[in-house]
């Protein structure tokens, strides 16, 4: 199909009404050719050379991702600061100068929400379970996440709610349970039984965005647990240390940036699998690993899994632990989205995977950021917009909680990811240093409430999604999915391969 950036290249409610949390709105001097402040933050935080911003342009749509906070902004920024990180390791791997840059705003808006854009054999799927969600607590508001069972099982068991009975009447139960505690005492308790459960907390007062900050060396700097972050004033995108002790390794030319890169893929759910998604797509022979004791929505698998092979290895069983090893071994990146220390029990913590492979590429995101209280915790794009503020700036205005037009920041945070192992592997071309990246959705979510100025959006309806959308035949079933959305002259338009089911692919490199 022709794509539709080639087709035509030239072409929330307040929580009261008179309050106005968010930024005010700028206007850009050519939104259509001129890169904004937000990804040139963005682009910043990823070390990258300021003359290259230069090459980034949009292409304008009409009332995608509206909401009181920048999303828009952010949005876009994400996705060109990956794009113009793609560019620049496809022009280092050639020789030849850094290609355009132009991003599609319609591309960007309709691939922030592919889960919603996702048909299986017609089907949509469910993207939240019935328990999971909104409630009045005693004293305010809680958000839940039950959309895997044990997940489901910790929760209900949290709040000594029998397993019994249809989800509606569950849900009914839960409501009464949850209407007569208290939130903080709610968020605690589902915790400490291995359950997802935040209270619905007020955002910080408002202040003007923050200026960027590049990447920093992290043992410097403490940006997790959602109470720092939340309070952040330089909200840090991205942290970055090096690790020597390698001959350089150049990239032969190839036609696509991430040609010959072997990427082992330990991420589940969304931001990482987005990365990982968007690296597969970029060239690179992306293998997810995933425990198989560990189940995994197929749909969220269908919707993420493109240009990517999936197996399953149990890490505690010597022979796989085996055939791990012999991956990594091989490997150029990994990309992990378990929470802080989930990983170190099997001798995988980033400081012994790059003594062990020098010059490996450790990327890792997590839900609440690496220090702070809240880092050892489980959580979701969802449950950050809850408890970093969002939901109440979003809020209706009879006071229930709102929520972004989209996973912002699952999405977001996975743009960014992709783009860092990208930045990452141009700059091991010149040394051949390994390096250790963390990201996060709170910083994310900082930087969204923070560290944005809007630019004002095009006027008009919505736009159409349908450019943007196309269909292929896959082991799930016939898929409908959006395109990627990435913009630089010479980017692949599609992944070369839909998403195989989950977890039966050999565990061997292409």
């Amino acid at each position: 199909m022709t794509h539709p950036i080639e087709a035509d290249t030239d072409a929330g409610a307040a929580i009261d009404a008179d309050s106005d949390p968010a930024p005010a709105t700028a206007t850009a001097t050519d939104p259509a050719t001129d890169a904004d402040a937000a990804t040139a933050h963005a682009w910043t935080a990823l070390g990258g050379a300021a003359e290259l911003l230069e090459e980034v342009s949009y292409l304008p749509a009409e009332g995608v991702l509206p909401a009181r906070l920048p999303v828009r902004e952010l949005a876009r920024a994400t996705v060109a600061a990956c794009s113009l990180a793609a560019a620049e390791l496809a022009a280092r791997r050639s020789g030849g100068p850094v290609p355009a840059v132009r991003v599609a705003e319609a591309a960007v808006a309709t691939a922030f929400v592919s889960e919603r854009h996702l048909r299986i054999d017609g089907r949509a799927p469910t993207s939240f379970a019935p328990l999971s969600g909104f409630w009045r607590a005693a004293d305010g508001w809680v958000r839940t996440h039950a959309n895997y069972p044990h997940h489901r099982a910790r929760l209900l068991a949290a709040l000594g709610i029998a397993d019994r009975g249809e989800e509606d009447v569950l849900a009914k139960r839960l409501a009464e349970e949850l209407a007569a505690r208290p939130a903080h005492g709610i968020q605690e308790t589902v915790y400490e039984a291995g359950g997802l459960a935040v209270a619905v907390a007020q955002p910080a007062p408002p202040a003007p965005p923050a200026p960027p900050v590049p990447p920093v060396p992290f043992p410097e700097v403490a940006t997790g647990g959602v109470a720092e972050t939340a309070t952040e004033a330089r909200p840090v995108l991205v942290e970055s240390r090096r690790s020597g002790g390698a001959a350089p390794r150049p990239l032969p030319p190839a036609p696509l940036p991430a040609s010959g890169v072997r990427i082992l893929d330990l991420t589940r759910v969304i931001a990482g699998p987005v990365a990982t998604r968007t690296l597969a797509l970029l060239g690179a022979d992306v293998l997810r690993v995933d425990s198989p004791h560990l189940p995994e929505d197929p749909d969220a698998h269908a919707d993420t899994g493109f240009g990517k092979r999936s197996t399953r290895l149990d890490l505690g069983d010597p022979r796989d632990r085996r055939t791990f090893e012999e991956l990594l071994s091989q490997a150029d990146a990994v990309v992990t989205g378990y929470r802080p220390g989930a990983l170190e029990r099997f001798g995988l913590a980033p400081d012994a995977l790059l003594e062990r492979r020098p010059g490996l590429v450790v990327a890792q995101v997590s839900a609440w950021g690496w220090s702070g209280p809240w880092a050892g915790r489980r959580g979701f794009d969802s449950l950050v917009q809850a408890a970093s503020g969002i939901a109440a700036l979003e809020a209706a205005p009879d006071g229930h909680p709102g929520v972004l037009p989209a996973q912002a920041l699952d999405h977001g945070t996975g743009y960014l990811l992709a783009a860092a192992v990208l930045r990452a592997l141009t700059e091991r071309q010149e040394n051949g240093d390994g390096r250790h990246l963390r990201l996060s959705l709170s910083a994310t979510a900082a930087w969204l409430m923070r560290g944005i100025t809007p630019v004002t959006p095009p006027d008009g309806e919505t736009y159409d999604p349908t450019a943007w959308l196309t269909e292929r035949p896959a082991p799930y079933g016939h898929l409908r999915y959006a395109l990627p959305p990435l913009g630089y002259a010479g980017f692949p338009h599609d992944w070369s391969n839909p998403p195989t089911l989950w977890g039966t692919d050999r565990p061997a490199w292409s």
